[in-house]
């Protein structure tokens, strides 16, 4: 058995929090164990939790299509969220729901070790980018070690204001030159920002 693979067992085994109550299903996200890109969203929705899989929605369908425009496939990259579970009603995550699922998390990322973390949303961009506004720092890569993080607006966002769609596909067509390290120099992270990056 594979250490992912006891992952998802030990995941999927969760009572961390309440959300164990009211789920259907447990989605602890999917990809290959060797993805160099790991997209990070916010939580299940109604669709996810009832197939235990990310992003299988319209927004998991506007991903596709976003991965599809750099080259990828769904299955050559990573997918999941913040938390594993659907919160009621959609609603959002509580900060003790998402410090219940930090733990699992971080296995994750320790497990796939990828080259870039692509945080979907606010809540994914507050774990690396605490106190920062998604419309100022968006479409910026920010290096630090051998991971490059990138903050997107999350797809379900153009669902609702379509004028971030064509925002979110340009910033999405950024990603494989910074994945290739085509840029010089690394884009400095915001000034108020460089304590929380030092943690990585």
């Amino acid at each position: 058995m594979s250490d992912l693979t006891q992952f998802y067992k030990d995941v999927r085994n969760c009572q961390l929090c309440q959300l164990a109550q009211t789920r259907t299903n447990v989605v602890p996200g999917e990809g290959p164990d060797t993805a160099e890109i790991v997209f990070i969203g916010e939580a299940p929705g109604y669709h996810e939790d009832q197939q235990g899989r990310p992003f299988v929605g319209p927004a998991g369908q506007f991903l596709e299509e976003l991965i599809t425009s750099i080259g990828r496939k769904r299955d050559e990259v990573y997918i999941c969220n913040v938390i594993k579970c659907r919160p009621p009603e959609n609603r959002d995550p509580l900060p003790m729901e998402i410090e219940a699922c930090r733990s699992w998390l971080d296995k994750q990322l320790e497990l796939l070790a990828p080259k870039m973390i692509v945080t979907l949303g606010r809540y994914s961009m507050a774990r690396y980018f605490e106190g920062q506004s998604i419309s100022k720092i968006h479409g910026r890569g920010y290096k630090k070690g051998n991971v490059t993080y990138f903050p997107m607006y999350h797809p379900a966002a153009a669902l609702h204001q379509q004028k971030l769609r064509q925002t979110i596909s340009e910033d999405m067509l950024k990603i494989p030159a910074l994945l290739a390290d085509v840029e010089p120099t690394p884009t400095p992270a915001p000034e108020n920002q460089s304590h929380q990056l030092s943690m990585f």
